[in-house]
């Protein structure tokens, strides 16, 4: 798959093309906490953010399996769905741990979904991402 930058060489982030050589299309555990540490609830507030382990747990516990998660993916992916639809149209727990696996593992999506997903918000929002210290 192309990246994003591939044809627009001049909008290459400084640090980026690292960062990739290294994570791929993926977030790493700094990468993760520098965008879950952007996120805000639906009333505006800071979330207070799920950890890797609490990620993991939430899937155990609902048997819910991930198969194409890599490094941080499921800790951005499921302080998403904290964030933004939990108790709206996902309901509760439960179904935040299928949310995590449906976005991820969709069928018709490709590797590293999340991060793609989440790279051209930042670019479009001209977001700073500090990417050697997130390396």
């Amino acid at each position: 798959m192309e990246d994003l930058f591939d044809d627009e060489l001049d909008l290459v982030p400084e640090g980026y093309r690292e960062y990739k050589r290294k994570h791929g299309r993926h977030f790493s555990e700094g990468l993760a906490d520098f965008a879950v540490g952007r996120m805000k609830g639906e009333d505006g507030n800071e979330i207070t953010p799920m950890t890797k382990e609490d990620v993991d747990k939430l899937l155990l516990e609902f048997g819910v399996e991930v198969k194409h998660a890599k490094e941080h993916d499921t800790v951005f992916v499921a302080n998403m769905g904290l964030a933004d639809y939990l108790g709206e149209s996902v309901p509760d727990l439960e179904h935040l741990a299928k949310y995590i696996k449906n976005v991820i593992d969709d069928p018709d999506g490709y590797e590293g979904i999340a991060f793609a997903r989440w790279l051209m918000d930042v670019c479009v929002m001209r977001v700073e991402v500090p990417w050697d210290e997130v390396m």
